[in-house]
């Protein structure tokens, strides 16, 4: 593979003959319009979730609904305290935590909106208001109450999920749904759990134990599934982290789009996959990696951000690389003017750094806006309290939700939940 010295040198100031990334204010259909950069000031009515991790998000119409490995709640005030166990509910429009509180007795990890403003919900529990429910369930968003006629039983964790149509794309670390095998990749009904049992991507070549899908981004048309995690190889072609798959037939068709960037020998051998989080641009032009990985240097995908092309066959290489010089990227969410990044990082553009802050890094706690185009930098700084990372962003009519596991925005306390607003028109982030 050529090396991506010279990319790496200036994030890659000039796009590599690419196509142009999203128009910003363009509605898609892939979700609202995202007209402008999001203001650093988070607003003060968001709920706080005081203890544990935050690791997903969903917005389904007024409705917030964070998951993750939490027992407690507050208000915005931190006057109210209220008992919620791995999931709660809030009201977009002014922070109200609703009356959803289903019972589960293990982490939420990956939320998506169901068939009739249903809420699908995976992670590592084994039921559901007392009821069996093996990772995956469907939930009333109203009442919480399980909709006991979606059943697909995996025997592992679900980590992420995509939803389709009526299809149900299901992601994790697990080797079997409903006792049928599949390798960490799954599509089920989503209205009733049922497996698709034609559609098998077949991830293989796991570096340690069974393969496992880390993350995914559906395209957003909804032909196209990109998928990172653990895995080497898929249907026996040589996919390293890494694979596109057209989804639009009964089968999962890896497509002949690829690339060696992630090869699993290219970072700190104690990480067994160090792709972290994906996210489609909203015109699918593009999507950006994110990963972890411990090392750095100019030629390396590890504790990066990465662009990669969607058009054209073959080889891909990196449109453009920014490298945090050594500290973990989870999350990531691409728009039209600027790509959001999260983690525990304290730098950015920092592609000569190694746990220190290099020629021309700037500082960047926790979280970052990049430059859709060039890649670099934006001066968006809010600056977070960093501990393990942020795990969610969600877009939304209102601004950038964040969830993660510390309590510090912009200098403020937001335990684990923020909005960054989208500032009113003319005014300055």
């Amino acid at each position: 593979m050529r090396s991506l010295l010279g990319v790496s040198l200036v994030i890659s100031s000039v796009l590599l003959g690419s196509p142009a990334p999203a128009v910003a204010g363009a509605d898609t259909g892939a979700g609202p319009p995202v007209p402008r950069i999001v203001s650093a000031d988070p607003v003060d009515w968001t709920p706080h979730v005081t203890d544990g991790q935050v690791w997903a998000m969903a917005l389904l119409g007024d409705t917030v609904v964070v998951g993750g490995n939490f027992n407690a709640t507050t208000d915005a005030h931190r006057r109210a305290a209220v008992s919620r166990r791995h999931l709660m509910a809030f009201r977009l429009s002014d922070g109200q935590i609703t009356d959803f509180a289903p019972e589960l007795d293990g982490p939420v990890y990956a939320l998506a909106e169901g068939p009739d403003g249903s809420l699908l919900v995976g992670g590592d529990f084994t039921k559901v208001n007392g009821r069996n429910r093996r990772s995956l369930a469907r939930l009333d968003l109203a009442t919480g109450r399980l909709h006991r006629s979606f059943y697909a039983p995996v025997d592992g964790d679900v980590r992420t999920l995509a939803v389709s149509g009526g299809a149900l794309y299901v992601g994790g670390y697990y080797r079997s749904v409903n006792g049928v095998p599949r390798a960490g990749l799954a599509r089920v009904d989503a209205l009733s759990g049922r497996l698709d049992e034609g559609f098998d991507a077949g991830l293989s070549d796991a570096v340690e134990n069974y393969p496992r899908a880390e993350a995914m981004s559906l395209s957003p048309d909804g032909t196209r599934l990109v998928v990172i995690g653990n895995f080497a190889r898929v249907q026996g072609l040589d996919r390293q982290q890494l694979v596109s798959l057209d989804v639009t037939g009964p089968q999962a068709v890896v497509s002949d789009w690829s690339t060696a960037f992630y090869g699993v020998d290219r970072c700190d051998a104690r990480f067994d996959s160090y792709v972290r989080g994906i996210d489609h641009s909203p015109d699918g032009s593009y999507f950006v990696v994110v990963t972890t990985g411990h090392d750095s240097g100019p030629d390396l995908p590890c504790t990066a951000a990465a662009r990669f092309e969607t058009a054209g066959s073959g080889e891909h290489h990196p449109t453009w690389i920014n490298h945090t010089g050594g500290h973990s990227l989870y999350a990531v969410a691409a728009t039209g003017p600027a790509v959001y990044v999260g983690g525990h990082q304290l730098w950015q553009d920092n592609t000569y750094g190694q746990k220190t802050k290099g020629p021309g890094a700037v500082d960047r706690p926790g979280i970052a806006a990049l430059d859709p185009v060039t890649g670099r930098a934006l001066d968006w700084n809010p600056t977070r309290s960093r501990g393990q990372g942020v795990r969610a962003f969600v877009l939304s009519p209102q601004g950038l939700l964040v969830g993660s596991d510390t309590d510090e925005l912009a200098r403020e306390y937001h335990a684990r939940v923020g909005l960054f607003p989208y500032p009113p028109v003319g005014a300055p982030a």
